[in-house]
């Protein structure tokens, strides 16, 4: 007997080491059938991994290890399917490890490679493998899963070419062929003629259609009838439904291929026909059906489809049940999707992972968008798997309801985080009054590697807009620019509100007319651009543009153009916009449009036509309707009705300080101190504390921040002092602080000092300091700019020659050589002449002209008989019998104790009054009569609009109706 010798012991592989056996043909064939045998264990181990699955790719891993560690060595089908199982498992590394090993690979594992790098639309390698492929070895399979790659990466021109190359190269295109074909052609078609053209290369091949292939062809036709470029989508869906007619056998994507054609061509009635002369009960295609109606917000049609899908047995599966929930997400409809929700926790004992997955998100934004965030998270709790898309439905939630602490923590509790993690976040920063936070996170994001999109660009640009931050946002602009978003609609709309918002009106027009697409929020953007900057005739003309361009205006449109006629005193256009809202667009309007409306009409002095719309409102009045009466009541004196108001929001918002202030304010305008002191006592009382007025201004791209009496700023000093040179300026021009408003406990020296150090004055002599010549002053309050404040930066705009614009907490002031655009309409102010005469200090200078007068006297006299008529026609008050203020030598202008701004220095500045202004008082004044002549339309309309004001404190309105003056020229 054969006996092996003994060696030392060592660890032996019982594969590659056979025992000896006295016939090499014995040994060869035993060591064949040890290694057919494992190979074919290793081959039942692999085949067990066709599942892509963790365990699958476990099980992979470990039959390999096990091959390597045994040293077995894989053939053939082996290494093909080891590469086909890393592939699916997205391990593509290993992939081509093992493929590079091979000496000559075979067209399987070349065209798994193929397949699995043109999934990850990886296409150079996927190519660079196809090409590499000899063309003796390709054969149909390896074309089909080049083709394929091209059309699923949507390159239809690259799948078309290599269809040709195929044909050319003698290989004949089988039914996946064809398919696949017009699937990437499907993208690229865009005229009728390649449509028809590619249906007559399909018939000439003579291959029996497959039902795949009749539906790629739908597909061509339906994706190019609804291409822009196509002049007739009609004439294109008659060929598909002729083409569908003529399919000997229909499939689910047959029908929801043709019904998805006619929704994207808004024929709904076509799609409904279509489905209803359907046999089957195909839930795929009546969820198509029921998505086009939610699509096109027939919210309507799409639950009776619903409903009548449940009636008929048609099984409902996650996909309907999300298109319904959405529906009512969309259209605020809580109670119906409530009742959904209650039918699958009935109906859906259990469900499958991708069913609660999908349709727990949706349930999410049906509760949050509907004002439920409590039960939203209760949802999102409960929950057994949670995606990002689950908590990202909440987050937005929580920045949609303004709750930006929950956010935050919500936000750093979150396990991974998208662009769309971020966006929502920054969004809801910047749109609640973070700007700041939102700048920074918007910086955290980029240097965690996120690239931002079009809409991480809006959020960090309405930053800007909330922050004043203008060099900041045209950085971003021209960032948007650089990453060529320059033409996404969201980025544009932020971009004309930033503007706005920054006070470069200019800057945000241009945008406007430069964007290649407008839609509802651009004209709502710009519209509302013109009302902030007092432009309320501009506003309405663009809002009529609007309408003629089929823009239909939403709830937002009105609420904008009623603040544009409140802006601007439009009080009949502002009846006519608020009674069309539901005549002619159906639109009920809420609190917010009778806030707007009621504001106009009492900053006009319509005391009565503002209470009766409030009693005739459909529901209980709130906040913002008493606080627009109590703010029209302060401007005009009206006490009885302004304490009712007041009255009325101490028991609605009873820690509102504005409520406090208005009211304290109104006793103080007529004197009844002891009044304000119970108001500032019950202040106290009640724990209220008045918000800080606080200012700011951008300087060399740093913001800087003044408060009242400032003390911390580290230039405040150098502010101090120029203040108070540019004061002396100031007074030689006329200026006197108006100390009405401090409070009257403030000690007499101390109310001037006060009124300097009002934080906006601070800002704009920062501003006047820091900025070069020429540069326009940008300065953002936080409150109503004071009165006193308002006169002030108009003189301090005359003596710096300098563009000054003061945005505040309701609109924007131009003032520019000692005028602001407002008109003074916007300011609160006392109501007495003094203020009246400050507020329009240059008009004799307007009025009178600049000729050399020949009766200096006469001006002088006429300018004192005017006011002297006014004083006691609408105050009541008996004039001093003393009073010689036209004497020319007289340097003193004064009623009783009241003093009048520089008015009496028309008779030293040696100008002549124009011959109208005779007949404007010859008109109102009982006095000698004298010649009329003609007066400038911009001249007039001064002259008008100081009547009108002093007008509206006397409760009746006189002007140019009255004087019967064409001001259509001005």
């Amino acid at each position: 007997m054969f006996v092996c010798p003994k060696k030392k012991k060592k660890k032996e592989n019982p594969i590659s080491i056979l025992p000896a056996f006295p016939s090499v043909a014995l040994c060869l064939a035993f060591n064949r059938f040890i290694f057919f045998t494992v190979a074919h264990r290793y081959a039942a181990q692999l085949q067990v991994c066709c599942p892509q699955s963790p365990v699958s790719y476990s099980i992979a891993r470990t039959t390999h290890a096990h091959m390597i560690a045994s040293g077995f060595k894989p053939r053939g089908h082996i290494l093909n399917r080891l590469i086909d199982v890393y592939c699916k498992s997205s391990n593509f590394s290993y992939a081509h490890q093992l493929f590079d090993q091979i000496p000559k690979p075979d067209i399987v594992a070349r065209t798994t490679l193929i397949t699995a790098y043109s999934a990850i639309g990886n296409l150079t390698l996927a190519r660079k493998i196809f090409n590499e492929t000899p063309l003796s070895m390709r054969d149909t399979v390896c074309y089909n899963a080049m083709i394929t790659g091209y059309s699923r990466n949507n390159d239809g021109h690259a799948s078309i070419r290599l269809f040709f190359e195929m044909r050319q190269g003698g290989f004949r295109p089988d039914d996946f062929t064809y398919t696949t074909v017009l699937s990437g052609a499907a993208q690229i078609v865009d005229v009728e003629k390649q449509c028809q053209q590619l249906h007559c290369a399909v018939v000439k091949s003579g291959t029996g259609f497959a039902t795949s292939v009749w539906n790629a062809l739908l597909s061509v036709y339906v994706r190019c009838a609804s291409s822009p470029l196509v002049s007739s989508s009609s004439s294109l869906m008659g060929e598909a439904r002729n083409l569908f007619n003529e399919m000997p056998e229909r499939d689910e994507l047959s029908w929801t291929t043709m019904i998805t054609g006619y929704i994207r061509n808004e024929d709904l009635h076509a799609a409904r026909e279509l489905l209803d002369g359907m046999d089957g009960r195909m839930e795929v295609v009546w969820n198509a059906m029921i998505s086009g109606y939610a699509h096109h917000n027939s919210f309507q049609e799409a639950l009776l489809l619903f409903r009548k899908m449940r009636l008929l047995g048609i099984r409902q599966d996650e996909f309907t049940y999300t298109s319904v929930i959405s529906t009512c997400a969309n259209n605020g409809l809580f109670q119906l999707g409530k009742q959904v929700h209650a039918c699958i926790l009935r109906t859906e004992a259990k469900p499958t992972v991708d069913f609660s997955l999908s349709v727990n998100n949706t349930l999410l934004t049906l509760y949050y968008k509907c004002g439920k965030l409590d039960e939203a998270r209760y949802i999102f709790n409960n929950m057994p798997v949670k995606d990002l898309v689950s908590w990202n439905a909440i987050l937005s939630g929580y920045a949609s309801a303004g709750r930006i602490q929950e956010a935050k923590s919500f936000f750093k509790e979150m396990p991974e985080r998208s662009i769309l993690t971020w966006t929502v976040m920054i969004s809801g920063l910047a749109q609640n009054g973070f700007g700041e936070e939102a700048m920074k996170l918007f910086n955290q994001m980029r240097l965690e590697g996120f690239e931002p999109c079009d809409y991480a660009f809006s959020g960090a640009i309405t930053s800007c807009a909330a922050l004043g931050a203008l060099e900041h946002g045209r950085q971003l602009h021209a960032q948007l620019i650089s990453l060529g978003f320059d033409s996404s609609l969201s980025a544009a709309n932020a971009l004309i509100t930033m503007y706005a918002r920054c006070g470069v009106f200019e800057d945000a027009n241009s945008v406007f007319l430069t964007m290649p697409y407008i839609d509802s929020v651009s004209w709502n953007a710009m519209i509302a651009a013109l009302a902030q900057h007092g432009h309320g005739v501009q506003a309405i003309d663009l809002f009529e543009k609007m309408l003629k361009a089929d823009i239909l205006p939403d709830r937002i449109t009105f609420l904008i153009i009623l603040s544009a006629c409140s802006h601007a005193g439009l009080v009949k256009e502002g009846r006519h916009y608020f009674s069309s809202m539901c005549v002619s667009y159906g639109i009920s309007p809420d609190e917010g449009h009778y806030a707007r409306m009621i504001d106009l009409l009492c900053r006009c002095g319509e005391f009565t036509e503002a209470k009766g719309l409030i009693e005739s409102m459909p529901f209980e009045p709130g906040a913002p309707i008493w606080e627009a009466l109590l703010a029209g009541c302060r401007t005009h004196g009206n006490m009885d009705l302004g304490i009712q108001a007041a009255e009325r929001l101490f028991e609605l918002v009873p820690q509102h300080d504005g409520t406090y202030i208005l009211l304290s304010n109104l006793y103080a305008a007529i004197g009844r101190w002891d009044d304000v002191a119970k108001v500032r006592q019950l202040m106290r009382d009640r724990g209220v504390k008045k918000e800080p007025g606080c200012s700011w201004i951008d300087v060399e791209n740093m913001v800087h921040v003044f408060l009242v009496g400032d003390t911390v700023h580290p230039e405040v000093q150098a502010v101090y002092k120029y203040l108070e040179q540019l004061g002396l300026e100031m007074r030689k021009l006329g200026y006197l602080p108006d100390t009405k408003f401090v409070l009257h406990d403030t000690e007499s020296e101390h109310k001037e000092y006060s009124l300097s150090t009002h934080s906006e004055k601070l800002a704009v002599a920062f501003g006047l300091m820091r900025l070069p010549l020429g540069a326009t002053i940008r300065v953002f309050k936080n409150l109503r700019i004071c009165g006193d404040c308002h006169t002030a930066i108009k003189f301090m705009s005359r003596v710096a020659g300098r563009d000054i614009i003061v945005r505040d907490a309701k609109r924007f002031h131009h003032f520019r050589n000692g005028e602001c655009s407002c008109g003074n309409y916007w300011v609160e102010r006392e109501a007495n002449i003094s203020n009246i005469c400050s507020c329009h200090y240059q008009a004799p200078e307007l009025i009178f002209g600049a000729k050399n007068i020949q009766h200096p006297l006469i001006s002088g006299q006429l300018v004192v008989s005017l006011l002297s008529f006014f004083w006691a026609r609408f105050l009541t008050l008996q004039l001093d019998k003393k009073f010689d203020a036209w004497i020319p030598n007289h340097t003193d202008f004064r009623f009783l104790d009241i003093k009048a701004r520089p008015w009496h220095k028309v008779c030293h500045l040696k100008k002549t009054m124009l011959p109208l202004c005779t007949a404007v008082s010859w008109t109102f004044l009982p006095i000698e009569p004298f010649c009329c002549f003609e007066m400038k339309p911009k001249q007039l309309c001064l002259v008008i609009r100081i009547l009108d004001e002093l007008a509206l404190f006397g409760k009746f309105h006189f002007g140019a109706e009255l004087l019967e003056f064409d001001t259509s020229t001005s």
